[in-house]
């Protein structure tokens, strides 16, 4: 029994070192939105609660890593109070009794190594050491959400992609991140871009060799509809803003092949196109489609984190230590930076 106490007095003293920095106008809160403040408090005794009743959080503090913890914990945080905004905006009331079926699933037990990362790992701990009751709500409102847009949400892109190596292939990151910025600093280069991919592949179809320019992919105009395509529907490019460029992985775990799509339109009142079914979604996706559908929330609700934890990252709608850190890029169209909306 001493030594998981002992860990909790190293972390609580590491975590006092790391926030010595500038926070919030708000002295004492993680997050804040609107009124609703989620405090510092609050994360430590999480956090302590962790590393006594979990071996994993034994672990990351042994192996000072429990600012990947604090930072998970704040990003729930900081997402129960947008799907409370987000809930609230758009009308949808709690139904108790599936919150109370919900609460019934969730997992609880402690969690170990696994051997399958910390990121999986320390989503659960964060989550374990939350209300159950709060977690099954924002379980049930995220899934309301989805519900309530995912028949008429969709988006029109263009895009090229890229093939890569490797999950962490940073050439291929690089390239993505370079293209994206070229073509939100001058959108006439899109088509032509596009245009040239497209050749390039069908040449590669014909000779069977890879081109020079690594393409994978390339479309122009093309419309997606998030009921057609459910997993597409929980990543950036549903989420961000017409006129915004991102780079990302949309195909991974699978394959690891970046994209660049530049949003023409993005609507949540259109029809699905008329060239593929509506695919149901499991109750895991439509979870996480309610999640996503909160970033546009991000930026009007006025979503603040505590510098101590790091900054909101839109693409992964959570929270990381920079945004150079973060493993997607948005930028708004003919704009020098990073949109977060």
């Amino acid at each position: 029994m001493g030594r998981p106490r002992a860990l909790v007095a190293v972390v609580a003293g590491a975590l006092l070192l790391a926030g010595c920095g500038s926070g919030p106008s708000q002295v004492g809160a993680a997050s804040i939105l609107g009124d609703q403040s989620f405090g510092l408090d609050r994360v430590q005794s999480m956090i302590d609660q962790a590393v006594r009743d979990q071996p994993y959080a034994q672990k990351l503090a042994r192996e000072n890593k429990v600012v990947l913890l604090g930072r998970e914990i704040v990003r729930q945080g900081a997402l129960h109070q947008l799907i409370t905004y987000a809930a609230k905006k758009e009308n949808i009331v709690a139904d108790q009794a599936k919150i109370a079926q919900i609460a019934a699933t969730l997992p609880g037990a402690p969690v170990t190594d696994t051997g399958q990362g910390d990121s999986l790992a320390v989503a659960q701990i964060a989550a374990n050491v939350r209300d159950r009751g709060e977690r099954a709500s924002d379980t049930y409102l995220e899934r309301q959400l989805a519900a309530k847009f995912l028949p008429k949400l969709a988006v029109s892109a263009d895009y090229v992609g890229f093939s890569a190596t490797a999950a962490n292939d940073p050439e291929a990151r690089a390239r993505a991140f370079d293209v994206a910025k070229q073509f939100a600093a001058d959108p006439s280069k899109v088509q032509a871009a596009v245009q040239a991919a497209g050749q390039e592949l069908q040449q590669s179809q014909q000779t069977g060799q890879p081109g020079p320019n690594g393409f994978s992919d390339a479309g122009l105009t093309s419309v997606f509809g998030a009921a057609q395509y459910p997993a597409l529907a929980e990543t950036v490019l549903f989420g961000s803003p017409a006129n915004s460029v991102v780079a990302f992985q949309p195909r991974m775990p699978a394959k690891p092949d970046w994209y660049v799509f530049v949003l023409r339109t993005r609507g949540t009142d259109q029809p699905v196109p008329a060239d593929g079914e509506p695919q149901k979604p499991t109750d895991d996706q439509l979870t996480a489609i309610g999640t996503r559908l909160l970033q546009p929330y991000v930026g009007e609700s006025g979503l603040r984190i505590n510098p101590r934890y790091g900054v909101w990252d839109a693409a992964t709608m959570g929270v990381v230590p920079n945004l150079d850190a973060a493993p997607a890029l948005i930028v708004p169209v003919a704009g020098p930076g990073r949109t977060q909306q």
